[in-house]
């Protein structure tokens, strides 16, 4: 072999050994994982670079309530009960025996999507109030959020989960039926005075 065509021969075997990284890092993100919190959620997702932690300080609380204001308020209308449980999520949520969990980046800790659960009575939470920032979406970090709502409504003693919400979100309501949620009826809720503007009802089964 000459020495051209052992570099040619050594440029092809690079370009090869590329090729087969980039086919294997693909079929490794094409993966399904489980969220690792407290719990087994029956729900797999696409794994997604955050991690799901509880409501810690002043400043989760206020992204809680930026990602959330920015989303109602852009297709509904933000309603005075919005504003008292987005204002005070330790003391509307929290201090009722409820969470709020955010997915954080890793490295830097910025707060990219949330969820809350508001607990009732007689072992009732709702998932309420998910948001994931607009550049963090389709990474599968709602699918995260919602596995580790499930989870933490367990943890926390919870016999029914249910959620309200709209129509307009149709990839949210995938989301929620592959959890396992299932739509019910008005007169099936757990809760009165329900927010209006929740056109589509669920449990989880």
């Amino acid at each position: 072999m000459t020495e051209l065509d052992s570099l040619i021969h050594r440029s092809s075997l690079l370009i090869e050994a590329r090729l087969c990284i980039g086919h294997m890092g693909e079929w490794i993100r094409r993966l399904p994982g489980n969220y690792t919190g407290k719990g087994n959620s029956p729900m797999p997702y696409i794994s997604a670079p955050t991690v799901v932690s509880s409501i810690a300080s002043q400043g989760d609380a206020d992204a809680f309530r930026t990602l959330n204001e920015e989303w109602i308020s852009r297709l509904f209308t933000l309603e005075e009960e919005d504003r008292a449980v987005l204002g005070d999520p330790f003391g509307r949520i929290v201090g009722p025996g409820g969470d709020v969990l955010l997915a954080r980046e890793p490295d830097s800790g910025t707060v990219v999507g949330c969820v809350a659960l508001l607990a009732y009575p007689d072992a009732v939470f709702e998932l309420a109030k998910m948001a994931v920032t607009p550049d963090a979406q389709g990474h599968g970090i709602g699918r995260q959020l919602i596995a580790a709502a499930v989870d933490r409504a367990r943890a926390l003693g919870g016999a029914r989960l249910f959620l309200g919400t709209n129509s307009k979100l149709a990839p949210a309501i995938h989301l929620y039926e592959k959890a396992g949620f299932a739509r019910i009826t008005r007169d099936r809720l757990p809760v009165a005075d329900y927010f209006a503007r929740a056109d589509i009802l669920m449990e989880l089964k």
